[in-house]
């Protein structure tokens, strides 16, 4: 997919964007963030979210490739502006903590590596304007491997979207 960004008083940008899955659970959960961030008039901050959710191609939970980053999946990427690699894990608001990795799927960098398979490389615009550019080298672990949903650690058949509702406690 091809993206052109304008921005105003810069050149439009046209980059392409890697393929991306993301499974039915995280894409119901994240629809329901994205919503929840735009009735408190934060939009700005799920714009790409919401842009990768539209262009991903769902899997179910159990199907998904054991290289692709979904939510609470471990992965080694590049920062290709610094040239740094580190670890980071992939997390919903309210459980990110730098200092240990965990980076909120709210944020610009968050929303850029969800979904994307090691070997892939993304860029995207900034809050602030740059272009930035990441690398997955790595998914270390990925919770729907194990057949669980990266959230509630209840396997995938438990807690799948259309069982939502008829879950009980």
């Amino acid at each position: 997919m091809t993206t052109t960004m304008p921005k105003h008083g810069q050149a439009e940008i046209t980059f392409d964007k890697p393929p991306i899955w993301v499974t039915s659970w995280d894409h119901f959960r994240l629809s329901a963030v994205v919503d929840a961030f735009r009735l408190r008039g934060c939009e700005d901050q799920v714009e790409l979210l919401a842009e990768e959710l539209d262009r991903a191609e769902l899997v179910e939970p159990a199907a998904v490739p054991p290289d692709v980053v979904t939510m609470h999946s471990c992965a080694t990427i590049v920062d290709h502006d610094t040239d740094e690699v580190r670890r980071v894990t992939l997390v919903y608001p309210g459980e990110e903590d730098s200092r240990r990795g965990r980076v909120a799927i709210v944020t610009p960098f968050g929303s850029a590596l969800l979904g994307m398979k090691a070997g892939a490389t993304m860029a995207w615009r900034t809050l602030n304007g740059r272009i930035k550019r990441l690398s997955v080298l790595e998914v270390e672990d990925q919770p729907e491997k194990h057949g669980l949903d990266g959230a509630s650690g209840r396997s995938d058949l438990q807690s799948s979207p259309s069982r939502a509702g008829a879950a009980t406690g």
